[in-house]
């Protein structure tokens, strides 16, 4: 398909012919053969099926210990091939050091199931994960190279501090308010990854891998920051936790503004300043959601200045999906602000037909708007 759409410039006259036959080379020694690919993992998926049929059948049969070794020898084993073969098999394939890298990662993640499986032992949830996390992270952060990777560290990392926020109860007064400030502290830990990103990033061949990192740990930030404003706007903050949250959300805030800070200090062009100040900006929009807690107005303001912020760093950076991803969410939760203003309008045939004609046209502004601002081009964040 790309060499038929090469001939179809060439013939527009918007490419000559030593550029068309210098991009037909390019893509010809850089063509990925996806359908033997594709046939090359059914087949490996079939054989793997197979084990795990063989084995699941025979389960009970085998003795726990036996399969808790055979479980640590294939971690071992893959292990050992990262060391001592990374550098040839990066050479052939730098995407096989990552599969290898990631079954090694699901594997140890499997393990402490397994583990509790043949003990008959239990724990909280976040404890096998945090154990995960300081045996593999290391090993996924030195050998990944695309986003599946990082979602995988990133993600872990905020499995771990949500569980752990969910097991964390059972306090009153003092214990609880010293209690909740240390769990947004470890809710707020995940987005430290993206100055660690933002550092690395420009000193590492693996360019892609940290920005992704970077941009996942961002995506948090935010997430965080807008699921604060809409609990405290839909739900609002009881008053026998006003000392907690508000001591929470303060203190989660300052650390993300900090680590917004530390974006802007490791990466100090354009792009980082502007992740950073996204970053440092969710992190004042934390404390400030306590200040709008049951307030539907106030509350869809502060939500509409935080993803405007977004939306006018995307322009100042030259990220236009993130300019595009901010106007659409600005124009799904003005949709949904209206009916909360206005909740009989779906009550009646009439109001149907009218709040259909509003969605509509929120959409037609949205749309227009992210055609005529959204910038051109789309430069690395």
């Amino acid at each position: 398909m790309i060499a038929r759409k090469i001939a179809e410039w060439h013939h527009a006259g918007l490419i000559d012919a030593a550029t068309r036959d210098r991009l037909v080379a390019h893509e010809a020694a850089h063509a990925r053969p996806l359908l033997l690919w594709a046939v090359w993992g059914i087949g490996a998926l079939a054989i793997g099926l197979g084990f795990v049929s063989v084995i699941a059948a025979n389960w009970e049969d085998i003795p726990g210990v036996v399969r808790l070794a055979v479980h640590l020898v294939l971690i071992g084993a893959l292990l050992a091939a990262l060391f001592w073969r990374e550098a040839r098999l990066a050479e052939r394939s730098p995407w096989a050091v990552e599969a290898l890298a990631f079954i090694t990662a699901a594997l140890g993640l499997t393990f402490f199931g397994h583990l509790g499986q043949v003990y008959q032992t239990s724990s909280p949830l976040w404890q096998p994960l945090a154990t995960w996390l300081v045996l593999f992270a290391p090993l996924l952060l030195l050998t990944g190279r695309s986003w599946p990777t990082a979602l995988a560290v990133v993600g872990g990392a905020v499995w771990t501090a949500w569980e752990y926020a969910s097991a964390a109860n059972g306090f009153d007064g003092q214990a609880r308010l010293a209690r909740d400030l240390w769990v947004a502290a470890v809710q707020t830990l995940p987005v430290v990854f993206a100055p660690l990103a933002a550092w690395t990033r420009g000193r590492s061949a693996r360019t892609d891998f940290w920005r992704r990192l970077e941009q996942l740990a961002l995506a948090y930030a935010v997430g965080c920051a807008s699921f604060a404003i809409a609990i405290a706007g839909f739900e609002g903050i009881a008053d026998n936790q006003a000392a907690s949250a508000w001591g929470s959300l303060l203190l989660g805030g300052a650390m993300m503004m900090l680590t917004g800070l530390g974006v802007v200090i490791a990466r100090p062009g354009v792009s980082g300043r502007m992740a950073g100040v996204i970053i440092a900006g969710a992190g004042l929009a934390l404390p400030l959601a306590y200040a709008v807690s049951d307030a539907v107005v106030p509350a869809a303001l502060l939500f509409f200045a935080l993803w405007g912020g977004i939306a006018a760093a995307a322009l100042a950076a030259q990220w236009r999906g993130v300019f595009q991803m901010a106007v659409g969410v600005s124009a799904l939760r003005l949709i949904i602000l209206s009916f909360e203003l206005a909740a009989d309008l779906l009550t009646s045939g009439f109001g149907l037909i009218l709040s259909g004609i509003m969605i509509l046209g929120v959409a037609w502004v949205a749309v227009r708007v992210s055609k005529r601002f959204a910038p051109r081009e789309e430069p690395a964040a």
